[in-house]
């Protein structure tokens, strides 16, 4: 099993269910727009992913989505995290999807076909969604002393779990302009939480797989 399919596969899908969270419940309803076709494009590469992740061992994309427990997924502990205020989730859109660009670029120049051809075509949708969390970062960051207070509460709380994320110095040129262009602080670097790419999670996926995964396992085999 390709282990980097496996996790860029499971941060997929665990984002793609807490961003469809939101569905009716963002501030507009153009938002509320972006953020399920988000979560699509998320669920689209989680697809490819888990399926090139499978063939090995003759495991589908749905079997790995939804028989699995939490202690054998792989994604980052930041995917899994409660999607808390608006703040908080286009924080964490931000600082995933500057990691997954960072990954699907690299991958589309590397060396193994089938990844290349997946992440050719993840990197063009993850652009945007690092430009729509950008967009929001500034705007709230640099709006009213309540939005800026809410942002850098977002990006405090959440910090110190963009070190599993690899690819440090590269993210950070992709985030520390956007930080400054929104007045925001760069946190200090500090504690450190890992343990997602080992299968050591917070308590938080256990609750999220628990209802992603209810369906399936309540019916299994079953067809629609």
């Amino acid at each position: 099993m390709s282990s980097e399919a496996l996790e860029l596969g499971d941060d997929a899908l665990i984002a793609a269910q807490r961003l469809a969270e939101w569905c009716a419940s963002a501030p507009e309803l153009e938002e509320d727009l972006a953020l399920a076709n988000i979560a699509l494009d998320q669920l689209g590469a989680a697809r490819l992913f888990l399926s090139y992740a499978g063939e090995a061992d003759g495991r589908t994309e749905d079997d790995l989505a939804y028989l699995r427990d939490d202690r054998e997924f792989r994604n980052c502990l930041l995917a899994e995290l409660p999607n808390g205020d608006f703040a908080v989730t286009m924080a964490k859109l931000l600082f995933l999807a500057a990691a997954q660009k960072l990954r699907y670029d690299a991958l589309a120049a590397g060396p193994d076909a089938r990844l290349a051809a997946i992440a050719a075509k993840t990197r063009k949708e993850t652009a945007y969604h690092l430009d729509h969390a950008a967009r929001w970062v500034v705007r709230l960051g640099d709006g009213t002393a309540e939005s800026h207070r809410r942002m850098q509460d977002a990006v405090d709380a959440l910090w110190p779990y963009t070190h599993e994320l690899g690819e440090r110095a590269a993210w950070l040129a992709l985030v520390e302009p956007v930080l400054a262009e929104a007045t925001l602080d760069r946190p200090a670097d500090g504690w450190a939480p890992a343990g997602g790419r080992d299968g050591v999670h917070t308590e938080h996926l256990s609750y999220l797989l628990a209802e992603m995964q209810v369906v399936h396992r309540a019916h299994p085999g079953a067809r629609w």
